[in-house]
């Protein structure tokens, strides 16, 4: 009888610790929930400003006018069969390579326009 007296109060003695050790998790957990809150309310308003200097950024022409009607006429040459591609001198049937030809000679006449994509 006496083992089992012992037992008892071992028992009692682990439940306040088991009890203490929950309440101190609890705690942490709810200390990491409030701080992913706090960096996905940092993380939303990062985006919120990109988007409002994205759409600034939009507002602005990309290319001037004076490119736009260089690129016309390159299209034009293309459909009457005269535009010719670089030192080969081959006839050009693709519209985008048509489009390439008039932004490059816009770039080199100095009008407004991107600069080209790297390979």
């Amino acid at each position: 009888m006496a083992t089992k007296k012992a037992s008892k109060k071992t028992a009692a003695r682990k439940t306040p610790a088991k009890k203490s050790a929950a309440k101190k998790t609890s705690a942490k957990k709810a200390a990491r929930k409030s701080a992913v809150k706090k960096t996905a309310a940092k993380k939303t308003t990062a985006k919120k400003a990109a988007k409002k200097t994205a759409a600034k950024k939009s507002s602005t022409r990309k290319y001037s006018p004076a490119a736009g009607k260089q690129v016309e006429t390159e299209m034009r040459e293309m459909k009457k069969g005269t535009l010719k591609s670089g030192r080969s001198g081959k006839k050009v049937t693709n519209p985008k390579q048509a489009i390439a030809i008039g932004l490059s000679e816009a770039r080199k006449a100095g009008k407004k326009v991107p600069p080209a994509p790297k390979k």
